[in-house]
């Protein structure tokens, strides 16, 4: 087997390399292919790798390419995590947001916007060579913003697409360590969108214990541990009786969340510029070949595992479930079956079936729509350049939702990031 990572140059590889060797057995994988266009920093980071493939003692073959063609030639799967305009776009990304009064995240808001129009083309022109190069590859996009994406790739791409989120495995390993049991005993009822998603039921070893798991959330007693991202007001959390992922704290709490964001005295991009800094300069250094505890700080927790899991499930055929960003397929009927959606999935030799889910109460259908109906709009506007699809999705979006506001933003993301509209 082989598998290419385009975007290889991440300072997130080294994560996922190490997933790849201890699966490399299993897989029989025989060839890892990175590929990035920062020919510098692909150099110090496949290095890196190769070092830490020599000391695991895995036969295999590393290959380091500025060739999209090159890397792609005989792929069986392809993952992708860029960073089209990198992490300087990314902070630019934020102050268009902050700027404004709004929320600044890089795949939430006006943040996930700009981002979205830099990457779809990009990601299309990766799925357009697959077509020739490896026609009968899956593609496992982590490339944010990762639902936006996919649904662009699966509408104007290719079929073989799969969306991932290190999200719902967070989730459900939090959930397992505040309850005290191991993950494996642990299942999620999870439905959603990438990075607007609920739990609705947790169960272990069957039995619904969500009710216990709001309690340690919300109770009068709740740890110190739980982390600050799931800190909802505890009479919230009792009222909706789900339990929200991270990012919608960002539509629950938008007024303490762009307090907090206008009170960092940098960044989220600025902090990993210094982050990655310090890694690069650990993969530099030729005695080094252990994955750095500094990696940590980059945040991507257990992506490697995920993405690992996934291509191990849909290489082996085994039918495994996992929650996973894929065309809704009438699965959750209250959104129409060509989008995409983040839903508990069957995943086989044939691909990832979402699993029917029961119908959303209104008290989480109604932003779910909303917020939908937002990424239909950006992924045309993304795909065709179009300045009037733009206009409307920033529109359309819960945390800008003012139309002068977003005809000013779609010309400042254009100027900003010299992203011309093809359409009026």
């Amino acid at each position: 087997m082989k598998i290419a990572v385009v975007g290889g140059g991440s300072t997130y590889t080294p994560e996922l390399m190490e997933g790849l060797l201890q699966a490399a057995a299993g897989l029989r994988l025989t060839c890892v292919s990175l590929m990035d266009i920062d020919a510098e920093r692909l150099a110090v980071v496949a290095g890196f790798c190769e070092r830490m493939r020599a000391h695991a003692g895995v036969a295999l073959r590393l290959e380091a390419s500025g060739s999209l063609d090159a890397s792609l030639d005989g792929a069986d799967f392809v993952l992708t995590q860029v960073r089209v305009g990198g992490q300087r776009g990314r902070h630019l990304d934020t102050r268009l947001g902050l700027d404004h009064g709004l929320i600044g995240q890089e795949t939430t808001g006006v943040g996930g916007f700009a981002k979205a129009l830099r990457t779809v083309p990009v990601m299309l022109e990766v799925c357009g060579r697959m077509q020739v190069r490896c026609p009968d590859a899956w593609l496992v996009n982590f490339t944010n913003p990762s639902g936006l994406v996919t649904e662009a790739l699966l509408k104007h791409g290719r079929e073989r697409v799969i969306g991932l989120c290190n999200i719902p495995i967070n989730l459900r390993m939090d959930i397992a360590r505040l309850l005290g049991v191991e993950p494996a005993r642990v299942q999620l009822d999870y439905l959603g969108l990438n990075h607007l998603s609920w739990v609705r039921r947790v169960l272990v070893d069957g039995q619904d214990v969500l009710p216990r798991a709001l309690e340690q959330f919300a109770g009068a007693g709740r740890p110190a541990n739980i982390p600050e991202e799931l800190d909802y007001p505890p009479e919230f959390v009792r009222a909706l009786g789900l339990l929200p992922s991270s990012y919608l704290r960002y539509y629950y709490l938008p007024r303490r969340a762009l307090a907090e964001l206008l009170a960092r005295p940098r960044s989220r991009a600025e902090e990993v510029m210094q982050v990655e800094a310090e890694l690069l300069a650990t993969y530099r250094d030729p005695s080094q070949h252990a994955k750095p505890a500094a990696l940590e700080k980059r945040g991507g927790a257990y992506y490697s595992r995920a993405a690992v899991e996934l291509v191990q499930a849909l290489a082996g055929d085994r039918g495994e479930r996992h929650v996973l960003n894929v065309r809704n397929a009438g699965a959750l009927a209250c959104l129409p079956p060509e989008v995409v959606v983040e839903l508990e999935c069957r995943v086989d030799a044939r691909g990832a079936t979402p699993l029917p889910v029961a119908a959303p109460g209104p008290e989480i259908r109604g932003l779910l729509q909303h917020v939908k109906a937002y990424e239909e709009l950006a992924v045309e506007a993304a795909v065709r350049g179009s300045r009037r699809q733009a206009i409307l999705a920033l529109t359309n979006h819960p945390l800008v939702g003012d139309a002068e506001l977003a005809v000013q933003l779609a010309d400042e993301i254009a100027r900003v990031h010299g992203l011309p509209w093809r359409e009026a």
